[in-house]
């Protein structure tokens, strides 16, 4: 008996000196893995420092370039024996100026309105491609009726005056197919103003400065004691939680599809001319046809303004950055982190303001 506890004895302690060997070797390989995963780590954070520095030297070759390619339009008078199309524009002070003396309305014509008119059929992020609208804003955009401005990008010359990184985007998209496109169907001799009259801020190079009050109170200028309807993408929220429109008499609204207006136009169009009062002054933010309706409401007799972004451009003044920030409750498909729009209070005076809404 005392035989067979000493051998259990004995094995039990063979089986623990095992044990702590067998620990210390797991111990061991523990450390060489972790070494050898340490090692990978580094491995893969030099990879990608070496790609995000050709990325960056990619990115630096093809602003280069852009500069390199947009120099001449830039640079050189159009009169010169370097010649290019180069459209005529009036000062957004005159602009302005016609809006409030003249009672003018304003259609507006950026990249997205571009390039459904130019018949290139990918869908802008807002709005589906639609042929139909392609001719309507067309229509628009070569109408001589008095009472409407056309406005485009300013994007054809000298970008001395816009911020850097602005200035090479735009450079980036105005290829020489693109100025083909838009030479294609702009006018020579028409005087047009300046689409990035709205967009007021962060574009421009002396945004940290007092000037962009200066242009913001001009616009205010022009809602100043007015009846406002806006019509306006479901989660634009033109002026919701800020003091942008309180100097209006009364401002009222009118909802769209927050993507894709055009699918509701004529529901738009006529809820539009059900509300409307004689003096009332339209504000429209709904993407690519809100110069269709700025259209169709002058033809109507009513003063309507296509004012796409201001709203966001003013959220981002009152940041004060200088650059695009994220605002959570309003739809921004600039930043893609937007994509998803915070709610309002269920009680926010936004809700009292709403006419109809066709969302």
């Amino acid at each position: 008996m005392e035989s067979a506890d000493s051998y259990l004895f004995e094995y039990i302690k063979n089986l623990s000196d095992e044990v702590k060997l067998l620990k210390r070797e797991n111990v061991e390989l523990k450390n060489q893995i972790n070494v050898i995963c340490q090692s990978f780590r580094e491995a893969v954070e030099a990879q990608n420092d070496m790609v995000n520095e050709i990325n960056n030297l990619w990115d630096g070759t093809q602003i280069l370039l852009d500069r390199t390619r947009n120099a001449p339009y830039e640079l050189c008078d159009p009169d010169s024996e370097f010649r290019f199309f180069r459209p005529h524009f009036e000062s957004q002070d005159e602009t302005i100026r016609k809006i409030v003396e003249e009672k003018r309305s304003l259609a507006r014509f950026g990249d997205g309105e571009f390039q459904i008119m130019g018949n290139q059929k990918g869908n802008v992020k807002y709005q589906r491609y639609d042929a139909r609208l392609a001719q309507r804003m067309i229509e628009v955009l070569h109408s001589d009726m008095p009472e409407l401005i056309i406005a485009i990008a300013n994007n054809y010359g000298s970008l001395e005056s816009y911020a850097l990184g602005c200035d090479d985007a735009i450079r980036r998209y105005m290829t020489d197919d693109i100025r083909k496109m838009h030479s294609s169907l702009l006018e020579t001799e028409r005087i047009y103003a300046d689409a990035y009259l709205t967009r007021f801020y962060v574009m421009y190079k002396d945004n940290m400065t007092d000037a962009p009050v200066r242009r913001l109170e001009k616009l205010k200028s022009i809602w100043e004691k007015r009846n406002v309807i806006s019509v306006e993408g479901a989660l634009t929220r033109l002026g919701a939680g800020n003091d942008l429109f309180d100097n209006t008499k009364s401002f009222r609204r009118i909802i769209a599809p927050a993507t894709s207006s055009f699918d509701r136009y004529d529901e738009l169009l006529e809820a539009s001319l059900k509300y409307a009062e004689q003096d009332t002054l339209f504000l429209i933010a709904i993407g690519p046809s809100a110069g269709v309706l700025a259209y169709d409401l002058t033809l109507n007799g009513y003063q309507a303004l296509d004012v796409g972004h201001i709203d966001l451009e003013y959220e981002w003044y009152l940041a004060g950055q200088g650059v695009r920030v994220s605002v959570p409750d309003r739809y921004n498909f600039e930043l893609v982190e937007m994509d998803h729009v915070e709610d309002l209070a269920a009680d926010d005076p936004y809700y009292r303001e709403i006419l109809v809404s066709l969302a």
